[in-house]
Protein backbone atom coordinates (compact mmCIF):
# COMPACT_ATOMS: atom_id res chain seq x y z
CA UNK A 1 0.00 0.00 0.00
CA UNK A 2 2.33 2.88 0.97
CA UNK A 3 5.33 1.73 -1.03
CA UNK A 4 3.34 2.45 -3.89
CA UNK A 5 1.90 6.15 -2.49
CA UNK A 6 5.85 7.17 -2.36
CA UNK A 7 7.85 5.19 -4.48
CA UNK A 8 9.94 4.02 -1.86
CA UNK A 9 10.57 -0.08 -1.25
CA UNK A 10 14.25 -0.93 -1.15
CA UNK A 11 13.90 -2.06 2.43
CA UNK A 12 15.43 -5.48 2.36
CA UNK A 13 13.82 -7.12 5.50
CA UNK A 14 17.31 -7.05 7.19
CA UNK A 15 15.74 -8.21 10.49
CA UNK A 16 16.98 -11.80 11.23
CA UNK A 17 20.61 -10.76 13.27
CA UNK A 18 20.94 -10.28 16.50
CA UNK A 19 19.61 -7.79 18.50
CA UNK A 20 21.44 -4.51 19.15
CA UNK A 21 19.27 -2.83 21.85
CA UNK A 22 16.81 -4.94 23.57
CA UNK A 23 14.06 -3.34 25.81
CA UNK A 24 12.46 -5.30 28.45
CA UNK A 25 9.43 -4.30 31.02
CA UNK A 26 9.91 -0.24 30.51
CA UNK A 27 7.89 1.85 31.32
CA UNK A 28 7.60 5.60 31.79
CA UNK A 29 4.98 7.50 34.24
CA UNK A 30 4.54 10.89 35.69
CA UNK A 31 3.33 11.30 38.99
CA UNK A 32 0.36 14.24 38.91
CA UNK A 33 -2.29 15.33 41.22
CA UNK A 34 -4.98 12.96 39.37
CA UNK A 35 -2.95 9.84 39.85
CA UNK A 36 0.22 8.16 38.02
CA UNK A 37 0.15 8.85 34.12
CA UNK A 38 1.33 6.10 32.17
CA UNK A 39 2.76 7.46 28.84
CA UNK A 40 4.76 4.33 28.03
CA UNK A 41 3.37 0.85 29.38
CA UNK A 42 5.55 -2.56 29.14
CA UNK A 43 7.57 -2.39 26.59
CA UNK A 44 9.60 -5.04 25.15
CA UNK A 45 10.94 -5.11 21.76
CA UNK A 46 14.33 -6.14 20.20
CA UNK A 47 16.17 -3.81 17.59
CA UNK A 48 18.08 -6.32 15.17
CA UNK A 49 21.51 -4.93 14.30
CA UNK A 50 21.31 -3.26 10.57
CA UNK A 51 17.57 -3.18 10.33
CA UNK A 52 15.30 -0.40 9.60
CA UNK A 53 12.54 -0.21 12.24
CA UNK A 54 9.61 1.73 11.73
CA UNK A 55 7.80 3.08 14.88
CA UNK A 56 3.64 4.17 13.94
CA UNK A 57 0.82 5.25 15.49
CA UNK A 58 -1.57 7.88 16.08
CA UNK A 59 -0.10 11.50 17.43
CA UNK A 60 -0.20 10.84 21.33
CA UNK A 61 0.30 7.34 21.29
CA UNK A 62 4.26 7.33 22.67
CA UNK A 63 6.14 7.01 20.27
CA UNK A 64 8.41 10.24 21.07
CA UNK A 65 9.01 8.96 24.69
CA UNK A 66 10.24 5.29 23.50
CA UNK A 67 12.63 7.06 21.38
CA UNK A 68 13.81 9.65 24.32
CA UNK A 69 13.93 5.80 26.51
CA UNK A 70 16.34 4.60 24.03
CA UNK A 71 18.69 7.19 25.26
CA UNK A 72 17.84 7.72 28.60
CA UNK A 73 16.41 11.08 27.84
CA UNK A 74 13.03 11.11 29.24
CA UNK A 75 12.99 14.68 31.10
CA UNK A 76 12.19 15.11 34.72
CA UNK A 77 9.38 14.42 36.69
CA UNK A 78 9.01 11.80 33.98
CA UNK A 79 10.05 8.14 35.90
CA UNK A 80 12.11 5.93 33.53
CA UNK A 81 12.06 2.11 34.56
CA UNK A 82 12.41 -1.41 33.64
CA UNK A 83 15.62 -2.40 31.29
CA UNK A 84 17.31 -1.21 28.11
CA UNK A 85 20.63 -3.24 26.95
CA UNK A 86 22.77 -2.15 24.45
CA UNK A 87 24.91 -4.85 22.96
CA UNK A 88 28.10 -3.86 21.01
CA UNK A 89 29.96 -5.80 18.41
CA UNK A 90 32.72 -6.47 20.76
CA UNK A 91 32.45 -6.47 24.35
CA UNK A 92 29.34 -6.89 27.22
CA UNK A 93 26.40 -6.55 26.95
CA UNK A 94 25.54 -2.69 28.68
CA UNK A 95 23.15 -1.46 30.94
CA UNK A 96 21.73 1.74 29.45
CA UNK A 97 19.56 2.94 32.41
CA UNK A 98 22.94 2.37 34.81
CA UNK A 99 25.18 4.69 32.96
CA UNK A 100 27.16 6.75 34.84
CA UNK A 101 26.27 11.17 33.44
CA UNK A 102 29.46 10.86 31.59
CA UNK A 103 29.11 7.29 29.98
CA UNK A 104 25.62 8.48 28.78
CA UNK A 105 26.40 11.81 27.15
CA UNK A 106 29.29 9.51 25.12
CA UNK A 107 26.69 6.97 24.64
CA UNK A 108 23.93 9.59 23.33
CA UNK A 109 26.33 10.85 20.59
CA UNK A 110 28.84 8.01 20.05
CA UNK A 111 26.56 4.74 19.98
CA UNK A 112 23.26 6.02 19.70
CA UNK A 113 22.22 9.35 18.01
CA UNK A 114 19.20 10.93 17.35
CA UNK A 115 17.41 13.25 14.86
CA UNK A 116 14.83 15.17 16.77
CA UNK A 117 11.71 17.04 15.41
CA UNK A 118 11.67 20.26 13.91
CA UNK A 119 14.81 20.55 11.29
CA UNK A 120 13.65 24.49 11.35
CA UNK A 121 14.32 25.21 14.83
CA UNK A 122 17.17 22.35 15.53
CA UNK A 123 20.19 25.17 14.65
CA UNK A 124 21.32 28.02 16.35
CA UNK A 125 20.14 30.97 14.16
CA UNK A 126 23.69 33.03 15.31
CA UNK A 127 25.53 29.99 14.64
CA UNK A 128 27.29 28.64 11.05
CA UNK A 129 26.24 24.98 10.21
CA UNK A 130 30.43 24.35 10.91
CA UNK A 131 30.09 26.05 14.32
CA UNK A 132 27.49 23.05 14.95
CA UNK A 133 29.78 20.61 14.40
CA UNK A 134 32.97 22.00 16.17
CA UNK A 135 30.87 22.36 18.94
CA UNK A 136 29.70 18.87 18.90
CA UNK A 137 33.00 17.72 18.17
CA UNK A 138 34.50 19.75 21.14
CA UNK A 139 32.12 18.68 23.66
CA UNK A 140 33.25 14.84 22.98
CA UNK A 141 36.80 15.73 22.73
CA UNK A 142 36.76 14.60 19.23
CA UNK A 143 39.92 16.30 16.91
CA UNK A 144 38.14 18.85 14.85
CA UNK A 145 40.20 18.37 11.65
CA UNK A 146 39.02 14.76 11.46
CA UNK A 147 35.78 15.60 12.46
CA UNK A 148 34.79 18.33 9.68
CA UNK A 149 36.98 15.99 7.36
CA UNK A 150 33.90 13.70 7.97
CA UNK A 151 31.12 16.16 8.03
CA UNK A 152 32.12 17.32 4.27
CA UNK A 153 31.89 13.29 3.10
CA UNK A 154 28.58 13.13 5.13
CA UNK A 155 27.34 16.23 3.34
CA UNK A 156 28.86 14.75 -0.46
CA UNK A 157 27.06 11.53 0.89
CA UNK A 158 24.01 13.65 1.26
CA UNK A 159 24.08 14.93 -2.03
CA UNK A 160 25.16 18.66 -0.63
CA UNK A 161 28.06 20.92 -1.39
CA UNK A 162 30.00 20.35 1.85
CA UNK A 163 31.69 23.75 1.75
CA UNK A 164 28.84 25.65 0.96
CA UNK A 165 26.70 23.85 3.86
CA UNK A 166 29.70 24.56 6.27
CA UNK A 167 29.95 28.48 5.73
CA UNK A 168 26.12 28.66 5.80
CA UNK A 169 23.94 29.89 8.46
CA UNK A 170 20.18 28.03 8.60
CA UNK A 171 18.35 30.74 7.78
CA UNK A 172 20.54 30.56 4.08
CA UNK A 173 19.10 26.58 3.65
CA UNK A 174 16.12 25.46 2.65
CA UNK A 175 13.69 22.82 4.51
CA UNK A 176 15.58 19.91 3.37
CA UNK A 177 18.94 21.01 3.28
CA UNK A 178 18.15 21.52 7.29
CA UNK A 179 17.06 18.26 7.15
CA UNK A 180 20.08 16.45 6.10
CA UNK A 181 22.16 18.67 7.65
CA UNK A 182 20.93 17.61 11.22
CA UNK A 183 21.23 13.97 9.79
CA UNK A 184 24.91 14.85 9.16
CA UNK A 185 25.70 16.45 12.31
CA UNK A 186 23.59 13.12 14.14
CA UNK A 187 26.58 10.67 12.46
CA UNK A 188 28.91 12.96 12.88
CA UNK A 189 30.64 11.30 15.92
CA UNK A 190 30.24 7.54 14.37
CA UNK A 191 27.31 6.62 16.42
CA UNK A 192 26.05 2.70 15.35
CA UNK A 193 21.96 3.33 15.90
CA UNK A 194 20.19 6.32 14.46
CA UNK A 195 16.63 7.05 15.79
CA UNK A 196 15.04 9.54 13.64
CA UNK A 197 11.59 11.33 15.17
CA UNK A 198 9.65 12.36 11.99
CA UNK A 199 12.63 13.37 10.32
CA UNK A 200 10.37 14.33 7.05
CA UNK A 201 6.70 15.39 8.60
CA UNK A 202 7.68 18.96 7.17
CA UNK A 203 8.75 18.33 3.98
CA UNK A 204 6.97 18.57 0.91
CA UNK A 205 6.51 14.32 -0.88
CA UNK A 206 9.42 14.12 -3.23
CA UNK A 207 11.75 16.09 -0.57
CA UNK A 208 10.87 12.96 1.33
CA UNK A 209 11.29 10.75 -1.09
CA UNK A 210 14.75 12.17 -1.85
CA UNK A 211 15.45 12.23 1.87
CA UNK A 212 14.41 8.41 2.02
CA UNK A 213 16.45 7.18 -0.52
CA UNK A 214 19.56 8.81 0.34
CA UNK A 215 19.23 7.09 4.36
CA UNK A 216 19.17 3.85 2.64
CA UNK A 217 22.72 4.74 1.05
CA UNK A 218 23.60 5.99 3.96
CA UNK A 219 22.45 2.89 6.50
CA UNK A 220 24.23 0.64 4.18
CA UNK A 221 27.48 2.75 3.37
CA UNK A 222 27.93 3.76 7.34
CA UNK A 223 26.64 0.04 8.87
CA UNK A 224 23.56 1.98 10.35
CA UNK A 225 20.61 0.56 12.38
CA UNK A 226 17.99 3.09 12.11
CA UNK A 227 14.57 3.80 14.40
CA UNK A 228 12.09 5.26 12.08
CA UNK A 229 9.16 6.50 14.20
CA UNK A 230 6.61 8.59 12.38
CA UNK A 231 2.59 8.98 12.27
CA UNK A 232 2.82 8.96 8.52
CA UNK A 233 2.18 4.58 8.00
CA UNK A 234 2.49 5.22 3.73
CA UNK A 235 6.30 6.53 4.74
CA UNK A 236 7.49 3.83 6.95
CA UNK A 237 5.60 0.82 5.63
CA UNK A 238 7.54 1.43 2.22
CA UNK A 239 11.01 2.64 4.18
CA UNK A 240 11.35 0.18 7.21
CA UNK A 241 12.45 -3.94 7.01
CA UNK A 242 10.17 -4.11 10.60
CA UNK A 243 7.36 -2.23 11.66
CA UNK A 244 6.26 -2.16 15.42
CA UNK A 245 2.66 -0.36 15.89
CA UNK A 246 1.88 1.76 19.03
CA UNK A 247 -1.33 2.57 20.61
CA UNK A 248 -2.08 4.03 23.49
CA UNK A 249 1.59 3.89 25.01
CA UNK A 250 2.25 0.08 24.18
CA UNK A 251 2.92 -1.98 20.86
CA UNK A 252 -0.05 -3.90 19.79
CA UNK A 253 1.71 -5.30 16.32
CA UNK A 254 5.02 -6.30 15.57
CA UNK A 255 6.16 -7.81 12.65
CA UNK A 256 8.16 -7.75 8.88
CA UNK A 257 6.73 -4.83 7.22
CA UNK A 258 5.61 -6.68 4.18
CA UNK A 259 3.91 -9.45 6.80
CA UNK A 260 1.88 -6.78 8.55
CA UNK A 261 0.43 -4.63 5.66
CA UNK A 262 -0.49 -8.05 3.65
CA UNK A 263 -1.74 -9.77 6.63
CA UNK A 264 -2.63 -6.65 9.35
CA UNK A 265 -3.71 -8.54 12.68
CA UNK A 266 -4.63 -5.86 14.86
CA UNK A 267 -8.12 -4.22 14.92
CA UNK A 268 -6.21 -0.55 14.90
CA UNK A 269 -3.51 -1.83 12.64
CA UNK A 270 -6.46 -2.67 10.25
CA UNK A 271 -8.30 0.85 10.93
CA UNK A 272 -4.89 2.79 10.57
CA UNK A 273 -4.36 0.86 7.24
CA UNK A 274 -8.01 1.73 6.41
CA UNK A 275 -7.73 5.34 7.19
CA UNK A 276 -4.68 6.63 5.65
CA UNK A 277 -4.85 8.41 2.10
CA UNK A 278 -3.63 6.10 -0.68
CA UNK A 279 -3.84 5.88 -4.49
CA UNK A 280 -4.89 2.03 -3.97
CA UNK A 281 -8.22 2.15 -1.66
CA UNK A 282 -11.04 3.78 -3.26
CA UNK A 283 -12.40 6.54 -1.49
CA UNK A 284 -15.87 5.70 -0.64
CA UNK A 285 -14.05 2.91 1.37
CA UNK A 286 -11.89 5.10 3.46
CA UNK A 287 -12.85 5.42 7.23
CA UNK A 288 -11.91 7.79 10.11
CA UNK A 289 -11.05 5.59 13.24
CA UNK A 290 -14.08 6.05 15.71
CA UNK A 291 -14.00 7.32 19.41
CA UNK A 292 -10.39 8.80 20.99
CA UNK A 293 -7.55 7.08 22.38
CA UNK A 294 -7.32 6.44 26.09
CA UNK A 295 -6.20 9.29 28.68
CA UNK A 296 -2.99 8.29 29.99
CA UNK A 297 -4.21 8.23 33.53
CA UNK A 298 -7.59 6.75 33.28
CA UNK A 299 -6.45 3.73 31.64
CA UNK A 300 -8.99 1.12 30.32
CA UNK A 301 -8.69 -2.04 31.86
CA UNK A 302 -8.10 -5.18 29.59
CA UNK A 303 -7.48 -4.13 26.12
CA UNK A 304 -6.74 -0.86 25.59
CA UNK A 305 -7.99 -0.38 22.22
CA UNK A 306 -11.52 -2.04 23.31
CA UNK A 307 -13.29 1.11 23.37
CA UNK A 308 -12.87 1.78 20.09
CA UNK A 309 -12.85 -2.23 18.96
CA UNK A 310 -15.56 -3.47 16.91
CA UNK A 311 -14.50 -6.50 18.13
CA UNK A 312 -14.34 -5.70 21.84
CA UNK A 313 -16.36 -7.97 24.16
CA UNK A 314 -16.48 -8.84 27.96
CA UNK A 315 -13.30 -10.64 27.78
CA UNK A 316 -11.17 -7.95 25.92
CA UNK A 317 -12.60 -5.49 29.19
CA UNK A 318 -11.32 -7.80 31.57
CA UNK A 319 -8.08 -9.31 30.00
CA UNK A 320 -5.47 -7.38 28.49
CA UNK A 321 -4.02 -9.72 25.81
CA UNK A 322 -0.90 -11.36 25.63
CA UNK A 323 1.04 -11.10 22.45
CA UNK A 324 -0.38 -13.61 19.67
CA UNK A 325 2.11 -15.16 17.29
CA UNK A 326 0.36 -14.81 14.19
CA UNK A 327 3.50 -16.25 11.79
CA UNK A 328 7.22 -16.06 12.16
CA UNK A 329 8.37 -12.82 14.03
CA UNK A 330 4.76 -11.54 13.55
CA UNK A 331 3.40 -11.11 16.63
CA UNK A 332 -0.58 -9.29 18.16
CA UNK A 333 -2.07 -7.96 21.40
CA UNK A 334 -5.64 -9.13 20.16
CA UNK A 335 -7.57 -11.74 21.71
CA UNK A 336 -9.55 -12.23 18.20
CA UNK A 337 -6.92 -11.64 15.79
CA UNK A 338 -7.78 -14.43 13.68
CA UNK A 339 -11.52 -12.76 13.18
CA UNK A 340 -9.75 -8.90 11.85
CA UNK A 341 -9.88 -9.52 8.40
CA UNK A 342 -13.13 -10.11 8.18
CA UNK A 343 -14.67 -7.48 10.66
CA UNK A 344 -12.43 -4.94 9.59
CA UNK A 345 -11.89 -5.56 5.48
CA UNK A 346 -9.20 -4.12 3.45
CA UNK A 347 -9.58 -2.70 -0.15
CA UNK A 348 -6.15 -2.25 -2.20
CA UNK A 349 -7.03 -1.88 -5.84
CA UNK A 350 -9.96 -4.36 -5.70
CA UNK A 351 -8.24 -6.85 -3.75
CA UNK A 352 -9.79 -6.93 -0.82
CA UNK A 353 -8.28 -8.71 2.68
Amino acid sequence: MGNESINVSRADSRSEGDPIITVRETNVRYEMDQGASHVLKDIDLDIHRGEILGIVGESGSGKSMFADSLLDAVVEPGLLSGEITYYPEDGMPIDVLGLQPWELREFRWETVSMVFQGAMSAFNPTMSIKEHFEETLDAHGWDRDDGLQRAEQLFADLHLDPYRMLGSFPHELSGGQKQRALIALSLILEPEVLVMDEPTAALDLLMQRSILNLLYDIRDKYNLTMVFISHDLPIVSGFADRLAVMYAFEFVEVGQANDILGNASHPYTRALLKSTPNLQTPLKEMRQIDGESPDPINHPSGCSYHPRCPLGDERCTADDPPFYDVDDGHEVRCHYWEHADETIPLSFGGDRR
